[in-house]
């Protein structure tokens, strides 16, 4: 057993030679090629990034599909109504007519991958200015996308590495035929909401599943009656033998971004500056929108995904300042600093690495202030879809009001299902809450504001209530029905005088302002980072090197591992949870903590069928120390033997600083047990059908 988790993203191609001995030794019974393959099926093939920002695994031969409840919750929350409310009460296909297909929603499968550092970076020097050498490996990138793509077959993707001294490309096959097949109701998916969120010990039944369709050969294809579940290349069998502290345990998946490489100065501007400023703004839009999501549960439906992606945030960068602050964290990368900086004065690196850290330096004390602006108004943009709206949909109804008739008549379409599908969701008294909350925030926070913003605030004493209530009265945004008497009367200067238009363009202009002097400070910047981490790799060259997380697919492994005893917990090792500690904070009627009769009625006569622990409780999460973060969302936690025996949802508060430090003492993966997962298909919902499609490991 490792003392420590093992710190580290991996990349597939590199496994064998960097991991798959020490993996071996740790209880892998797999070798490097059967989880990464280019010619024959292996691991990667039931790996997909589920909806763009989610990790997602195929667990039968018919393209059904694995992921959290909160990946899908987007999709679920669509697909409801008041009368058909499966967000609240739940879903189960019992056949393949009744599976139900959200407007859109796709996974990606993840084909291959290659080095092609060399080929773009002899292409620059360090004597070209940053868009010089920008627009260089952009025209280098777009003719490998060209090269790889196969005449429109695959997506392919080059992503730089380490700040842009090494280049990789992804090749991927989407799918965009992705339908529900079932989902438990909130009350379980959710159970906790965002009082237990990032908290240890968990009690979540954090799944949902869906089917990938393709054509008649398996080949992507847009909606149809005609297409067929995927035959996939793999699929993961699913263990229920249970595990134990200890087990060795690897994740596949899609971590969104890491920050391991930030200085002690970034650090300090997001402590001090960027997340408090995220962190406020966050729970401002929470609060105003609550207020009319608790009064009727058609809006809380549509807005049950926004809500929800802003809470988790708000609790995240919380969680990012107690964490950094508690540990020190900048404190230690000052540390790792001040040794870099010996290494640079010397004679031989001097020239190359001398000043670096002192331009990083330089750039966060002169952007610290920029960086509290801008975070107040990305908690704006993300809580108020006004905020961004009229200014984005301004932009083309310009232009369609200064096209000729011909070309109108080409773009009214596409306009008129644009608009119609905007307002489908929208309720107007929320949205002018929800704005008018923001700006006043914004206005008295901020500091240097959009100038519009600060010239209404003068006006109206800081309180906009009243303006936004009167822009919305009367602006062509703020109803369908006017957008469409627009595009029958169009004009560009109704548009450039629109009261909610002016608020908007005012907020994006800010947005996207870029001086000369930051332009300067950010090249010198971009420049002094990238040979920073050049000159850390350089520095040590024995190093064992991983990149940052950015949304391409990784592997992490390590141990079942428990966290110090917790009072809280019944379980007799807290590295796992039990049916009966849910039913222990269950409070009936409450929105984060009620549980549904069959679930309880199911704990009392103890009908755990198949899925009970060999020792007779009902597990419901458990703990493994891999290094994920956000994207992770729904990966599969695999056994030795590349089996399913959990799906990664969460990590502990405590090591929330991961982002930007590994803590191996307190970082851990929290998880849904696949026998927790199983027994609510089968046990609470009755969904033997979908039992019968998998590949059950006893």
């Amino acid at each position: 057993m490792s003392t420590f988790a093992d710190e580290g993203m991996w990349f597939l191609m590199h496994l064998k030679r960097l991991n798959e001995a020490d993996m071996q030794k740790k209880g892998l019974k797999l070798t490097a090629e059967e989880i990464y393959s280019i010619n024959n099926s292996s691991l990667k093939d039931a790996i997909v990034q589920f909806g763009g920002g989610c990790t997602a695994e195929i667990v039968s031969g018919q393209g059904l599909v694995f992921t959290n409840h909160h990946c899908g919750y987007g999709a679920i929350a669509e697909l409801s109504t008041p009368e058909h409310d499966y967000l609240t009460n739940g879903f189960w296909a019992k056949s393949l007519s009744e599976e139900l297909k959200p407007k859109s929603l796709s996974v990606r499968f993840f084909v291959r991958m290659d080095d092609v550092s060399k080929r773009i970076l002899s292409l620059v020097n360090d004597g070209m200015s940053e868009k010089e050498r920008e627009k260089i490996i952009n025209q280098e990138i777009a003719k490998i996308e060209q090269e790889n793509s196969e005449g429109g077959k695959y997506v392919v993707s080059v992503k730089s590495f380490y700040n842009g001294n090494e280049y990789y490309y992804f090749v991927y096959q989407d799918y965009t035929d992705v339908r529900l097949v079932g989902t438990p109701p909130s009350s379980i998916g959710k159970f906790g909401g965002d009082t237990d969120n990032w908290e240890w010990p968990r009690h979540t039944g954090d799944f949902s599943i869906f089917r990938v369709y393709g054509d008649k050969d398996g080949n992507p294809a847009p909606y149809s009656t005609e297409n067929v579940p995927l035959k996939p290349k793999h699929f993961l069998p699913i263990s229920i033998k249970g595990i134990k502290e200890g087990d060795f345990s690897m994740i596949l998946g899609y971590p969104g971004r890491t920050n391991r490489w930030m200085p002690a100065a970034g650090i300090d501007q997001n402590v001090h500056y960027a997340y408090p400023a995220w962190v406020e703004a966050s729970k401002v839009g929470m609060d105003a929108m609550k207020k009319h999501m608790d009064k009727d549960q058609a809006v809380k439906l549509n807005y049950a995904s926004t809500y929800s992606g802003v809470a988790n945030y708000w609790k995240n960068r919380q969680g990012m300042i107690d964490a950094l602050t508690k540990h020190k964290t900048a404190a230690t990368k000052r540390t790792q600093e001040a040794k870099f900086q010996k290494w640079a004065n010397k004679r031989a690196n001097r020239a190359k690495y001398g000043d670096v850290l002192a331009t990083i330096d330089a750039y966060y004390a002169a952007t610290n202030e920029k960086a509290r602006h801008d975070n107040y108004l990305i908690g704006m943009l993300r809580s108020s879809s006004f905020a961004a709206l009229p200014y984005s949909l301004g932009s083309v109804l310009k232009q369609y009001a200064a096209s000729n008739e011909a070309k109108r008549k080409e773009m009214l379409p596409n306009l008129e299902a644009g608009v119609a599908e905007t307002f489908e969701n929208i309720y107007i008294p929320l949205e002018v809450d929800v704005l008018a909350d923001e700006l006043n925030l914004y206005a008295q926070k901020a500091g240097e504001i959009a100038p519009y913003i600060r010239e209404l605030a003068n006006k109206n004493q800081g309180n906009f209530q009243s303006d936004v209530q009167d822009a919305f009265n009367r602006s062509i945004f703020s109803s369908s029905e006017n957008l469409q008497a627009f595009l029958v009367n169009p004009s560009a200067e109704a548009i450039d005088n629109d009261p909610l238009y002016l608020i908007s363009k005012s907020l994006m202009d800010k947005y996207r302002e870029r001086t000369p002097e930051t332009e300067a400070l950010a090249e010198k910047f971009q420049a002094a980072y990238r040979k920073y981490i050049a000159g850390v790799l350089e520095s040590n060259p024995k190093g064992k090197y991983y990149p940052d997380a950015n949304s391409t697919l990784r592997l992490t492994y390590g141990t079942i591992r428990a966290l110090p005893a917790d009072p809280r917990n019944d379980a007799e090792i807290n590295n796992y949870t039990t049916l009966k500690g849910t039913i222990a904070k269950y409070q009936p009627g409450d929105e984060e903590f009620d549980l549904p009769k069959r679930l309880i009625d199911l704990y009392e006569a103890k009908d755990y069928g198949r899925y009970a622990d060999k020792a007779g409780y009902m597990p419901v999460n458990f703990l493994s120390d891999q290094d994920i973060t956000g994207g992770n969302s729904g990966s599969p936690v695999l056994n030795g033997n590349g089996e399913l025996i959990g799906l990664a949802f969460d990590g502990n508060i405590e090591a929330m600083a991961g982002d930007v430090i590994f803590d191996p003492v307190l970082q851990r993966t929290i998880s849904v047990d696949i026998r927790y997962v199983l027994f609510i298909i089968d046990k609470f919902a009755g969904a033997q059908n979908i039992i019968d499609e998998l590949k059950i490991v006893e």
